[in-house]
């Protein structure tokens, strides 16, 4: 499908791997211009070169999201770089802090939420002149399917998610008259660096190969992903790329799960 992408700009968040990587190629084969943004700079230069992109079309700047200096920065880079974006994707996200309710301390939640929400807010509230004054606007934000249907051992992270979801549905009733339209998407239990640390985490405590720790945990922890697998980054980004085009042009405020089948409500 033809997106008609070509002439749109896009910052993505997280884009240094996984979902954000794999939606800054579906952007770039669509045409448009990319500006790649995460907190390591040799890993985003890394990621970038594996990038196929004419010149000019792929621009890249480290910054650590929950510093509000770091994004004062990495808006000016994109000033002087790529121009005004009309598109921002805010993949950008850890799962943070892990155990039940009684074992998380302040720390952990406010660690956790700092990234998982405050740091969306933060790149909405910079870039926000940018997309408004575009009048073709997109922002998409990456939820989970723990906004939805929380797990008791991450409660951090699915608050932290919910919160995002409540978020960009309240930005999308504010601005969708000037043309930016605001939506989420939620995968489930994709193959990404994320989860591959939590499944190298399972398989060593449970004395397993990593393919078995996913095979288990799909059997006790994910019983209703009808799929019985890892979702696959680039099933994720479609949609992303899909939602940031003009073919999306009637879609505001809505929550696209990318998730097999796990959340077990309609």
């Amino acid at each position: 499908m033809d997106l008609e992408m070509s002439g749109r700009t896009a910052l993505i968040t997280g884009g240094d791997s996984g979902i954000g990587w794999h939606t800054a190629a579906a952007l770039l084969a669509e045409g448009a211009t990319v500006v790649l943004t995460d907190r390591d700079s040799d890993e985003l230069q890394e990621a970038a070169s594996a990038l196929e992109a004419d010149p000019g079309r792929l621009h890249t700047f480290a910054a650590d999201l929950t510093r509000l200096d770091d994004i004062e920065a990495l808006r000016r880079h994109v000033a002087e770089s790529a121009g005004k974006v009309d598109t921002v994707v805010h993949c950008a996200g850890v799962t943070g802090a892990q155990g039940l309710f009684h074992e998380i301390d302040d720390d952990g939640w406010v660690s956790t939420i700092e990234i998982d929400l405050m740091a969306a807010v933060r790149v909405a509230r910079a870039f926000l002149d940018d997309l408004r004054a575009s009048g073709r606007g997109r922002l998409v934000f990456l939820s989970s399917e723990d906004a939805v249907q929380p797990y008791d051992d991450e409660l951090p992270y699915c608050a932290a998610k919910a919160g995002v979801l409540a978020f960009s549905k309240g930005l999308s009733r504010t601005y969708a008259h000037e043309g930016l339209l605001v939506n989420t998407v939620s995968p489930a239990f994709i193959h990404t660096p994320m989860t591959d640390a939590m499944m190298d985490k399972r398989a060593a405590q449970l004395g397993v190969d990593r393919d078995r720790a996913v095979e288990s945990f799909l059997e006790e922890k994910r019983p209703y992903l009808a799929l019985k697998r890892r979702g696959k980054p680039e099933e994720v980004a479609s949609v992303i790329a899909f939602l940031c085009s003009d073919r999306a042009s009637f879609i505001n405020g809505a929550n696209y799960r990318v998730d097999g089948g796990s959340v077990a409500t309609i």
